[in-house]
């Protein structure tokens, strides 16, 4: 696809119009200054000037189609030194049929064409120059344009992929709770799979929007912990605050369950002790900061890595979306673990 023409714009098309016509009346002027009359003058002007333009016109439209790659600007000059030969030996042409009988003027014209073929040739190549350059960076303006639409794209279907994988890598432990309920306690199976479809049903309606309101989320996420709980029974214990003014902060959507689960894995699996996972939200600036807290053994724990699921997913996609990698933090004191992720707000 051939891009847009320099004189697409109308304002291109002024700025030509009126510095084309300015070096038209420089024309007569000086040809008046040499003593033709004004007939001569303004004739000579109109033809030189015409042709003339109409050869810049067909130079920027060639190049507009036609750019080789290789020996791009010999190209140029060569083009450009024909349309000058030609330009010139139309005006000659048109002239001496127009001035037939005036010899003075057809002495000065022939003894002029030299000049006249040099400065056709310097006006002809800045424009040619000048259109090269133009098109150059339409290309290279379209090339990042398609880009920057290919990464999108790309962003997007890792994001939508990372976001799947977050229904099976949960899915597959809920059934397992369920199948390991039927048998002893089939009235919590039945409970769990009620709120199982509760919590699947609102994923899928969330899949359509990429960011929601922390609010949302958090009912969202609560889904999540009733499910948990079913699985775990009084061993798990949850403590959620989060600031009123907070609540309509945006993030993307099922972001905190991959670092709850986490926080539920490192916390239960290796104890058979309560435990109380605490989320907290506030606002930082222009950041929307949510704090993840649970306990662990240092002995039978391996917090530091951090290379599970879920922390891994959302660190994938929070760069995906914000080119950031600082914006999930985790630490670990005396036999508290706590996750930190930073949302950036739009201003």
């Amino acid at each position: 696809m051939a891009s847009s023409s320099p004189f697409a714009t109308l304002k291109n098309k002024a700025i030509y119009a009126v510095a084309w016509l300015a070096w038209a009346l420089m024309n007569v002027r000086l040809l008046r200054e040499w003593g033709f009359d004004w007939d001569v003058a303004l004739a000579d002007s109109a033809v030189n000037n015409i042709l003339l333009a109409i050869m810049t016109l067909l130079v920027s439209n060639h190049l507009r189609y036609y750019r080789p790659k290789k020996g791009k600007y010999l190209y140029i000059f060569a083009v450009c030194g024909i349309k000058s030969i030609l330009s010139m030996l139309a005006a000659r042409y048109i002239l001496t049929q127009l001035f037939a009988g005036h010899t003075k003027y057809l002495d000065f014209l022939h003894k002029s064409m030299p000049v006249r073929l040099d400065i056709a040739f310097l006006v002809i190549i800045c424009i040619a120059l000048m259109s090269e350059l133009w098109y150059t960076l339409q290309e290279q303006k379209e090339r990042e344009a398609r880009q920057a639409d290919a990464e999108k794209l790309a962003r997007e279907a890792e994001l939508f992929k990372l976001r799947q994988q977050l229904q099976p890598h949960f899915l597959f432990n809920s059934l397992n709770s369920i199948s390991a309920l039927v048998t002893l306690q089939p009235a919590q199976a039945r409970k769990m799979i009620q709120q199982l479809s509760d919590f699947l049903r609102g994923t899928m309606k969330k899949e359509e929007n990429q960011w929601i309101s922390l609010e949302d989320e958090l009912q969202h996420l609560q889904l999540y912990l009733d499910i948990e709980k079913v699985r775990f029974g009084h061993r798990l214990n949850t403590d959620v605050y989060s600031e009123e003014s907070v609540r309509t902060m945006q993030l993307p959507n099922m972001l905190l369950q991959p670092l709850v689960e986490n926080a539920i894995k490192f916390g239960l699996y290796d104890t058979t002790e309560p435990v109380t996972i605490r989320i907290s939200a506030q606002k930082e600036g222009s950041y929307l900061v949510i704090a993840i807290h649970n306990p662990f053994d240092p002995e039978t724990s391996s917090p530091k890595q951090g290379t599970g699921f879920g922390l891994s997913s959302v660190q994938r996609r929070l760069y995906l979306l914000f080119g950031r990698n600082d914006l999930l933090a985790t630490s670990h004191t005396d036999n508290q673990f706590t996750t930190i992720i930073k949302i950036p707000q739009a201003s």
